[in-house]
């Protein structure tokens, strides 16, 4: 029998390349997304349930659920990946704006995941896969408020292990660098206000080194992929995968020194080795 995996955030980039992956691995995929009235490849595929899920709408995670389980008799993973990047000046930050960063990237992880729990209790086994990033270990300018989500993606996944693994549910986390995808253009946000003149020089600091990094340096969403494949499938106990070149490269660095020199390190990438006044 074919095991079931549900996916949110499918329609583009990671979601849709570990939906395709799955299934050509023999899974029935349910690949949920806001707009499913606009997929036409997925919805060509048997064993693969295209249907709406919108993270900030509890019924359509409801729903979405209800009929996984209705086609294909039972789910046995989850991978949250769907999500949203909102970066800039704090201060110039909308409160709509830091709302939907934690709405998508925090609550709706903890909705859709209590949304499966029942099903994965009764069953006693299942996987979730929390895409989180290398944004939960380590933080960029001007990432205050999608670096809080993803600080509370490792926090929350690794608390939900310990409650979870006595039931036979693991928890796992994939940590990706750069992605070569749309989430630039599609779902990440910099918000910025040209009046907060203080800002502009870490500003276009950051557009210059962030902008190559998530375009041109990362991996691609195939690439990706196979790493959540393995973290669903591996039946190990082994909890963060690091996804990526980059991803590794730059969390060894992290875990190689301590916070002073990272720190300033960071500072002088950014231009922000200035002196306290």
């Amino acid at each position: 029998m074919n095991k079931t995996i549900l996916i949110t955030g499918t329609s583009s980039g990671l979601g849709r390349a570990t939906a395709k992956l799955f299934h050509e691995q023999g899974w029935n995929v349910i690949a949920t997304m806001r707009t499913p009235d606009r997929e036409t490849e997925l919805t060509q595929l048997d064993r693969m349930l295209v249907t709406r899920l919108d993270v900030q709408d509890s019924a359509s995670i409801q729903s979405a659920v209800a009929a996984g389980i209705a086609k294909f008799g039972r789910i046995d993973a989850l991978v949250n990946n769907a999500g949203y990047g909102a970066y800039g000046p704090l201060e110039a930050m909308p409160p709509e704006n830091i709302r939907r960063q934690f709405d998508v990237n925090v609550l709706g992880v903890l909705a859709t995941t209590q949304a499966l729990l029942p099903h994965f209790r009764a069953n006693r086994s299942g996987t979730i896969v929390n895409i989180s990033s290398i944004g939960g270990r380590m933080a960029f300018p001007l990432g205050t408020l999608y670096h809080g989500t993803k600080f509370a993606v490792e926090g929350l996944s690794e608390a939900l292990q310990y409650e979870l693994g006595a039931l036979g549910v693991r928890v796992k986390l994939v940590e990706p660098g750069g992605i070569r995808t749309d989430f630039a253009g599609r779902s990440f946000d910099f918000q910025n206000d040209p009046t907060m003149v203080e800002y502009q020089p870490l500003v276009q600091a950051t557009v210059n080194m962030l902008g190559p990094m998530m375009t041109e340096g990362g991996s691609s969403p195939e690439h990706i992929a196979a790493t959540v494949y393995a973290a669903a499938t591996d039946q190990t106990d082994q909890f963060r995968y690091e996804a990526g070149a980059d991803a590794v490269r730059l969390l060894e660095r992290r875990r190689s020194v301590n916070d002073a020199e990272f720190f300033a390190g960071m500072k002088a990438q950014f231009g922000l080795n200035h002196e306290r006044r």
